[in-house]
């Protein structure tokens, strides 16, 4: 007896211009899928600012203040509230498509960071600081879970998702190398507000450029399985995702930690614009792991991979309180680079084996808002042990976040088995394969 589609069904097949799931998969093939060059390229230049901003703000509220403990503490304030408000955006993008959440957000976070640069050069009261982190952090657009959603729609049913995964995690460190040497330019050899004005400015452009990409956005509300059934799981009830909010937090103390630490140490020894290119040393390792990453057909489970790759982590983290000179801080600062890319792509990639495909969105950016609040409570700690200890204790830092986090790793490893969701529809389309578990 013929079936007929429903248009709930047709929504389950993956997208005609979408390599075949048996191709191998590869970096050419993902470019290749039609219509990714529309969000890639717009999406690149709206999270520029993003790296931009923690340092921008430490580096503006530095030199107003004199102290890394205050600078730390508003940039604190900025990750905080992005770690808050980042899952709730995320879970609105969900339910009411990207565009209704981007446009209001660019123009938020645009006005409230320019209002932070002129509270900060008009020597303003911490507190006044702080109620202009707060919007300026919780404001952020969430373009890379943004972006990872629209490949978790180009690519549905392909073995080219954890090469998305991976090209990802290569675009967030590209702007990780771009952004701390921009803003440490921008601040040392123009202006300390130069920064900061700078990455409000490439938000509100990169961001609107982004949102009027409309025909590759996820369509808003729930259009899988669970939903047919009226049925929605939030993401953080997913044993898994916290988990790896766990790990993201690890990972964001190193980021934290790195941006303070190496700024303190290069104006101690009288070189700040050297923290640019430690700090792009660092991002540059991250980048060109995750390429490989991306390239190498991969055996092991992704569990494994994970801790494997996080233990690494640890270990490379745990020695860089102890480097004294520029040489072996750039070689350590590569190697913990080196490390962090396989546990961020392996992460985001169990994403998909976790989480339906209606709260994906939701589970990136409550990722995504785990490294910033990791990062923010990095900041503000390595800026206290570097104004009340000695010129490199923030290092401690990024050992400490991580070695916790490896610990709740080991603890919890069997929490991210991902298990086969079956959906019953007419055709019987939407059945997942069941993934290799260790």
């Amino acid at each position: 007896m013929a079936s007929t589609v429903t248009p709930s069904e047709k929504s389950q097949e993956r997208d005609p211009h979408t390599p075949p799931a048996s191709a191998r998969p590869g970096y050419g093939q993902l470019l290749r899928t039609r219509g990714a060059w529309t969000f890639l390229l717009p999406g690149f230049a709206a999270r520029q600012p993003f790296a931009m901003l923690t340092l921008s703000i430490v580096l503006l509220v530095q030199h107003t203040t004199g102290s890394y403990g205050v600078a730390g503490a508003v940039a604190a304030a900025t990750g905080v509230s992005m770690a808050l408000f980042a899952p709730y955006s995320g879970r609105l993008a969900d339910r009411h498509g990207q565009r209704a959440v981007l446009l209001p957000g660019v123009l938020v976070h645009t006005a409230s960071g320019l209002t932070l640069t002129v509270l900060a050069l008009a020597d303003a009261p911490l507190w006044a600081l702080f109620a202009a982190a707060v919007p300026t952090g919780a404001s952020v657009p969430q373009v890379g879970p943004m972006v990872r959603a629209r490949w978790g729609v180009k690519l549905k049913g392909s073995p080219l998702m954890s090469t998305a995964a991976a090209f990802e995690s290569v675009t967030d460190e590209l702007t990780f190398v771009l952004g701390p040497l921009l803003a440490t330019a921008l601040c040392t050899a123009v202006n300390p507000a130069a920064g900061l004005v700078t990455e409000a400015a490439l938000t509100l452009v990169g961001g609107l450029l982004f949102a009027a990409q409309r025909s590759t956005q996820p369509a808003a509300g729930r259009s899988d399985g669970d939903h047919a059934r009226g049925e929605h799981v939030p993401a953080l009830r997913v044993p898994g995702v916290r988990v790896l909010i766990v790990v993201f937090l690890g990972i964001g103390s190193v980021f934290g930690g790195m941006q303070v630490s190496l700024a303190a140490f290069t104006e101690s020894i009288g070189e700040p614009g050297l923290n640019g290119v430690l700090y792009g040393v660092f991002a540059a390792g991250n980048m060109v792991s995750g390429l490989a990453c991306g390239a190498i057909a991969w055996k092991a489970a992704p569990q494994r991979r994970l801790l494997v790759g996080y233990t690494a982590l640890a270990l490379t983290a745990s020695g860089l309180w102890a480097a004294h000179s520029v040489l072996v801080l750039a070689g350590l600062g590569l190697l913990v680079g080196v490390c962090i890319a396989p546990a961020l792509i392996t992460g985001y990639t169990l994403v998909d084996g976790l989480v339906p495909a209606g709260a994906r969105t939701e589970a990136f950016t409550w990722l995504t808002g785990a490294v910033a609040l990791g990062q923010a409570a990095a900041v503000t700690v390595s800026g206290q042990l570097e104004d009340r200890l000695w010129d490199g204790a923030g290092f401690l830092v990024p050992m400490g976040g991580t070695l916790l986090a490896l610990a709740t790793l080991l603890a919890l490893r069997s929490r991210l088995a991902t298990r086969p969701r079956e959906r019953t529809v007419t055709r019987g389309v939407g059945h997942r394969e069941p993934a290799a578990v260790d």
